[in-house]
């Protein structure tokens, strides 16, 4: 008889146990919470057990809850991190623990806790590894990390679940550009934009994906699309008059540098840019008097960006002197004109004739003049050399073999930067004269005078 009271006792007890773990699935678990109840209810019953225990797991379930479902950051991670440590002792197991680590993961998330939430949805796919929403949460926070092999690697299980989603096609198209991957990032961003097209932060990628595959109309037709866009429209002004440049189409590119500095929010790593490329843009052009203001604005911003104290040195006298303007910048016809008029007023009471001029692309000119004045006769070969720099004694030399095939009486090399000790050295025993910037620069200040005079003598 005892053994059977003892049989029916734990019988008894068995069954309340299961009525209670019933219950409190169904009034406390993570599917069976009192929703009919207001949310003050809900706080108020869940603080009622917590001043009693603050360790009790399901009155911080529902508090977590509550404050998850209002979007209560701060509040629901603080109260999901202490159940976390609670199920991590393996405690509550009623409760999911799922639904545990992934609430945290996200709570921690929106208040930009990366740390927190890689620890959290790490927990969460240790138990569902399948999860689309944790594999893409990892994904993410592993892109953000720089990780891109590992973050494409979540993202595809992430597909796995979802194929079609933008959000995760996005991301895979941007890790593989970031591994300079553009063939593979394209398949991924096209798809994404199809189910997406208000991604404009995609379709820019897209165009860098076709400029670095070497596809640039396909490029330059997009960043030229996103020109107007308030967001990437600057970034993409400074890239298409970058290709616009590179092709050397330089009013297109101008005007593409010019709109995007019109926008009125621009990043200031892209401002000093679409600056720099603007001015030294218009010095190709020789606007001078619209690059250098905008190089001086960057000196006073940036002082050391790249070369523009270089530029502004070099240019900045240019702009105040049309003539060495000319000599340095302008195009090879009028080079040639003003070499013309300094070599036909370089000696005073002669009488000058051009025999024959000889210009060496881009570099120098040689003019060869019969010169007749009262007292000698004799011809001349200047050479005008187009430098800001230092000239050397092979240049020097090239000039003199020059002379003796002409059979000139003497030289005279002009340059508006300077000559090195041997070229000057070069010249001492030789009828060679040699004029640098300072003294050219007197000469280019008057000759436009001398012209004049000459021609109303005339």
């Amino acid at each position: 008889m005892i053994p059977i009271l003892i049989a029916v006792f734990f019988l008894v007890l068995a069954v309340g146990a299961t009525l209670l773990f019933m219950w409190r699935a169904k009034d406390h678990g993570p599917g069976g919470t009192k929703r009919a109840k207001d949310r003050e209810s809900r706080l108020r019953d869940a603080n009622k057990r917590l001043a009693q225990n603050p360790l009790d797991p399901y009155a911080l379930f529902d508090l977590g809850e509550v404050y998850y479902e209002e979007e209560s950051w701060d509040r629901a991670m603080k109260a999901y991190e202490t159940l976390t440590e609670i199920i991590s002792r393996g405690q509550a197991r009623d409760i999911s623990q799922f639904e545990v680590f992934y609430r945290y993961a996200l709570s921690a998330s929106k208040l930009s806790l990366s740390e927190q939430a890689f620890k959290g949805f790490s927990m969460a796919r240790a138990i569902n590894p399948k999860s689309f929403e944790v594999n893409y949460n990892l994904g993410v926070i592993e892109f953000d990390r720089k990780n891109y092999e590992k973050s494409i690697q979540l993202l595809q299980q992430a597909r796995i679940a979802n194929p079609e989603s933008p959000a995760v096609l996005r991301y895979m198209g941007h890790a593989f550009f970031r591994l300079k991957k553009p063939k593979e990032a394209m398949n991924f961003i096209r798809k994404a934009i199809d189910l997406a097209p208000e991604d404009k932060e995609s379709l820019y990628t897209l165009a860098e994906c076709y400029y670095e595959s070497g596809q640039i109309e396909q490029a330059l037709r997009i960043f030229s699309h996103l020109r107007p866009d308030p967001v990437m429209g600057p970034s993409a002004c400074l890239f298409a008059g970058k290709i616009h440049a590179e092709g050397r189409k330089t009013q297109m590119a101008i005007q593409d540098f010019e709109v995007g500095l019109k926008h009125q929010t621009i990043r200031p790593d892209i401002l000093v840019e679409l600056r720099y490329h603007l001015g030294t843009t218009y010095l190709t052009e020789n606007q001078l008097e619209k690059a250098i203001p905008l190089l001086k604005l960057i000196h006073s911003e940036s002082p050391s960006y790249k070369d523009v104290n270089m530029l502004i040195g070099k240019y900045q006298e240019l702009n105040t002197n049309k003539n060495l303007q000319i000599f340095l910048m302008a195009s090879s016809a009028d080079f040639v004109a003003l070499c013309r008029k300094v070599v036909l007023t370089y000696f005073t009471k002669a009488k000058v004739k051009v025999v024959n001029i000889s210009v060496n692309k881009n570099e120098w000119a040689d003019i060869l003049v019969e010169v007749n004045t009262p007292k000698w006769s004799d011809f001349i070969m200047f050479r005008f050399i187009r430098t800001q720099g230092i000239v050397g004694e092979l240049v020097v030399r090239d000039f003199h073999s020059h002379l003796k095939e002409v059979k000139a009486g003497k030289g005279i090399c002009i340059t508006s930067g300077n000559f090195n000790d041997e070229a000057k050295n070069y010249t001492e025993a030789r009828l060679i004269d040699l004029i640098e910037k300072e003294r050219l620069t007197v000469i280019l200040n008057n000759v436009d005078a001398k012209t004049a005079a000459m021609t109303s003598k005339k």
